[in-house]
């Protein structure tokens, strides 16, 4: 018998329905304005034939927004005939955050890819986790979850897939991203991991791959035209989709460990020493935090754990102690 009750998360389509089904996922959310609300979050499902399951996902950071420009795009578009085995198409999966325009969830400040594996019983965030965990993941054979840099940090845009020690679903997912076609590619390191929908669907044993595509909370039309093509491009290589890849050049990158990341000790006025795609040495000087309680002190330099390209960097212009300020990767 399982310790949690069924997930109180309902489809309003049917999951094995053939052609195209436009819906929702219902879950109940009694609230001041809505005293028998709900969440309702936007849902397609397409089914042709037999072919494997590739489950679609983005704004799992509400903030983030190519994952949900691709998704909305080819949910509105996609026709069955196109399609060999199912789609399951989530533009926004943490919907309260997306409508929010905010990392993390607007009724319970929860962050969706940290409450993993959810609680049916829990709060909004956690009964969203649960559904996923419990429903989704285990019917899928490939997922792709669509991340960019949101408010708070800019990325190279790249796609990337973790190191596993099954290197056979490793290799598999590494196929994918290779086929994604992002400028950028990246052997993907989690600083973390815990609660992480990454980790849930890895522990499954489902190839998983993911996008960091910008950021600073908006998308450009470039980084757009990168999610929607790559989108393409990895449905046909999955085989749940008809056409042909386009191949478009990639570059890799390697996180191989926790020098890549840089946090800031102090708090103040950042001002950036590199930019984004500019090779750096271990020690050299990214950026420099000007103190902003007074005038006439010097400001704190930032530095280099590792020599790489630099791929990140922290979006506001104010940092505090403990922001990520910069991600340097090795170019392979």
């Amino acid at each position: 018998m399982s310790q949690f009750p069924p997930s109180p998360v309902t489809a309003t389509v049917d999951f094995d329905a053939q052609g195209v089904s436009h819906g929702f996922l219902r879950l109940p959310y009694s609230r001041d304005d809505a005293a028998w609300g709900s969440v309702m979050i936007p849902l397609t499902v397409v089914n042709n034939g037999s072919g494997p399951t590739v489950l679609l996902t983005g704004a799992n950071h509400g903030d983030e927004y190519e994952g949900p420009i691709a998704l909305f795009d080819l949910a509105a578009t996609v026709q069955a005939g196109e399609v060999s085995g199912r789609l399951i198409i989530i533009p926004a999966m943490n919907y309260p955050a997306f409508l929010a325009g905010t990392r993390t969830s607007p009724i319970d400040r929860g962050n969706l890819n940290r409450s993993f594996p959810g609680r049916p019983d829990g709060t909004v965030t956690q009964k969203i986790a649960d559904y996923f965990q419990r429903v989704l993941l285990p019917v899928a054979d490939v997922v792709l979850d669509f991340h960019s840099g949101g408010k708070t940090l800019d990325f190279l845009p790249y796609c990337a897939a973790h190191v596993l020690p099954d290197k056979a679903v490793e290799a598999r997912a590494f196929d994918l991203v290779r086929a994604f076609g992002a400028p950028w590619s990246c052997r993907m390191l989690e600083i973390d991991a815990v609660g992480m929908y990454d980790t849930a669907a890895e522990e499954m044993g489902k190839v998983f791959v993911t996008t960091e595509l910008g950021g600073g909370g908006t998308a450009s039309a470039r980084t757009a035209a990168i999610a929607k093509e790559g989108l393409r491009n990895l449905l046909v290589a999955a085989g749940v989709m008809q056409g042909e890849v386009v191949p478009r050049p990639t570059r890799w990158l390697d996180m191989p460990d926790a020098d890549c990341f840089t946090f800031a000790e102090d708090g103040g006025l950042i001002t950036f020493l590199a930019d984004l795609g500019d090779r750096v040495t271990a020690g050299q000087p990214v950026a420099q935090i000007y103190p902003t309680g007074r005038t006439g002190l010097a400001p704190v330099t930032v530095t280099a754990r590792r020599a790489g390209l630099f791929m990140a960097r922290h979006f506001p212009g104010l940092v505090k102690p403990g922001d990520c300020v910069a991600v340097v990767a090795v170019e392979v």
